[in-house]
Parts: structure tokens; sequence; C-alpha cells
């Protein structure tokens, strides 16, 4: 098995710390967690409130993704991290669930953690395969 490749993406946001956007590994795709950080602008303020971070964190995915020649079609597996996960699960979902085709969802967990980088709400991270 080669080594895995590893890609920082044109246009996506700056990372918050020391890692590449993606790492690649016999087809299988590794993007870091995405923050609600909006790309080229890192000391712009967080959107406001759980959806707006959902939509950030979710556009800032399909950059990287983009970026590697995919989609979020292409998204096996998806783990999110929130820090008010019994007041924010519900709204984050909806917002999340919007992104993808009906009945074409990733497996997914869902955690609830004491903090996030930057003071973000949501932090999403996936795991992607090629065709």
């Amino acid at each position: 098995m080669p080594l895995p490749s590893f890609h920082m993406i044109d246009g996506a946001p700056e990372p918050v710390a020391t890692f590449s956007h993606a790492a690649e590994a016999d087809g299988w795709v590794f993007l870091t967690g995405q923050m609600p950080t909006f790309p080229g602008e890192p000391e712009r303020p967080l959107p406001d409130g759980i959806e707006a971070q959902t939509r950030r964190v979710m556009d800032n995915l399909i950059i990287v993704l983009n970026g590697m020649g995919l989609g979020l079609e292409h998204a096996a597996q998806v783990r999110i991290y929130l820090t008010q996960f019994e007041r924010d699960y519900a709204a984050m979902n909806e917002t999340y669930q919007s992104y993808f085709e009906p009945g074409k969802l990733p497996a997914r967990t869902c955690i609830g953690v004491t903090a996030l980088a930057v003071g973000a709400l949501v932090e999403i991270d996936l795991v992607a395969k090629r065709p």
C-alpha cells in the first residue's frame, strides 16, 4: 500500500492548527474537521447560531471535497462535534441533512464535546471514497 498523500486546498479556510485539509490513501480521502470560519477571512467573526455555523462548515467541506475532485455524494462517513448537544442537535441535523439527497446519507456519528477551536459550536469531518 502506498503512503498517504497530503493536500492543502486553494480557496479553503486557513487551518486553525497544524494539519492538512485532506489526506488520501488507496482511494479513501480523509477530510480534516472543518470549522465555521470563512475562506480568506480568518479574522472574520464566526456566523451566529448553530444553523449558520453548520452551513458554513458544510460549505467548507464542499470546498475541500471539490479541491480533491469530489463532492458530498462521495462521503461515506461523517463525524459531527457539538458543544451544546441537547440545545443544538435538532437544528444542526435539519441543516446538515439538507445537503444530501434523500436516502443517500453517509454513516454518521454525532458527539457532544466541551469545547472546539475558535469558539465554534460545531465541527464536522468526513471520509470520502473515490469512485
